[in-house]
């Protein structure tokens, strides 16, 4: 039997009831409606500016993800959680997300760029929104392709793959397909 925790910024701990009311009342300081948390969410920078000044107020990355459990949400994204607190909006699950979003995601990509977020999708969907983070790029490129330059030369310049790798992320949270 495993119990969860949650603790207040000076170190108290309160319920996750107490927890969940705090973030439903923070929400509003970082984002006004559900386009702008999209919008933030959808850009890697913007997004982990965005769970850095959530982790400054009281709410980490593993508190959120112990509410996804809370809600049943744990093969979902963070996103959902943000989403569904602030705005009652049911979690789907990210496997749900990616198969609603690949067509938009693949339509102006050559062979090799698909194969690549392909790749990077399966990862997002077995591990989470972590994946999607620039800093993981040079990772996901070794993983794919045994090393960054054997990725650069499937793939093209750097510059080239840095911009497909965030401007993919716009089409995974579009509201239309979500």
């Amino acid at each position: 039997m495993a119990s969860t925790s949650f603790w207040d910024p000076s170190g108290k701990p309160i319920t996750a009831e107490e927890f969940l009311e705090r973030l439903f009342g923070t929400l509003p300081e970082f984002f006004q409606n559900e386009e702008e948390l999209r919008t933030i969410w959808s850009i890697p920078s913007t997004r982990r500016q965005l769970l850095e000044k959530l982790n400054d107020a009281g709410f980490g990355t593993d508190q959120l993800l112990e509410m996804q459990k809370l809600i049943d949400a744990e093969k979902s994204d963070v996103f959902d959680v943000l989403e569904y607190v602030s705005y009652a909006i049911a979690p789907i699950t990210r496997e749900e997300r990616v198969a609603g979003a690949k067509t938009n995601i693949f339509a102006f990509l050559n062979r090799e760029q698909r194969e690549f977020l392909d790749f990077v999708l399966s990862k997002y969907v077995e591990t989470g929104v972590e994946e999607l983070d620039e800093s993981k790029l040079p990772q996901l490129l070794e993983l794919k392709y045994q090393s960054v330059h054997d990725g650069i030369e499937a793939l093209g310049e750097v510059s080239a793959i840095r911009s497909t790798f965030i401007d993919f992320q716009k089409h995974l949270y579009d509201r239309k397909v979500a």
